[in-house]
């Protein structure tokens, strides 16, 4: 029987484009690696995803806007030794490069970039997105932040062609982003 005191504990952030559909991927690679897993949706990601399964997978509940604050306790958030967002969409990458926590998703990767937690980032973007200045100029930004960005050539990851997103989905760098996260983290001290 597993127990979660003794994972590393890993909260996966998926956003809402055609990857989030099969983000149980990451969840089952990241268990079988040792990890107790948190998934956390940004709201347009809650249509894509199998909610039941993935809490049955995580045995905790996947959380979104709906749960962004708990009256009676206050902000809630998890204590994660890394994160992964996958699929990173257009606006969630621009967002997190300019700071902003205007949702429960991105206040924790916030939150895990100010302690030092590893944050590793897949954007699934379409090429007019991605050619975008304030696009590109976002993901220097991550990267000079010390995020890990799978995005580009150099990471054999590149936008793909307006309207051709699903034939990208079977090619989503699920393994590669768990790797990056698993080579970036420390296991913390109990």
């Amino acid at each position: 029987m597993r127990d979660p005191a003794k994972e590393r504990a890993l909260a996966v952030v998926a956003c809402g484009a055609g990857p989030a559909r099969h983000v149980n991927i990451l969840v089952e690679l990241a268990q079988r690696s040792g990890w107790g897993v948190r998934v956390i949706a940004t709201p347009s990601a809650m249509p894509f995803l199998d909610i039941r399964r993935l809490e049955s997978a995580t045995n905790i509940s996947v959380r979104s806007e709906q749960q962004w604050e708990e009256p009676t306790r206050g902000r809630q958030l998890p204590d994660v030794d890394s994160v992964i967002i996958a699929p990173a969409t257009f606006n969630t990458i621009n967002k997190l490069a300019a700071g902003i926590s205007d949702s429960y998703a991105l206040t924790v990767v916030n939150d895990a970039l100010g302690h030092g937690a590893p944050v590793v980032a897949v954007p699934f973007v379409n090429s007019d997105l991605a050619g975008r200045r304030p696009f590109r100029r976002s993901i220097e930004l991550l990267r000079e932040d010390g995020v890990r960005v799978i995005f580009g050539e150099e990471d054999d990851w590149s936008p793909y062609l307006p309207g051709t997103g699903d034939e990208r989905l079977s090619a989503f760098p699920w393994s590669r982003a768990l790797t990056e996260a698993e080579g970036a983290t420390v296991r913390r001290a109990p």
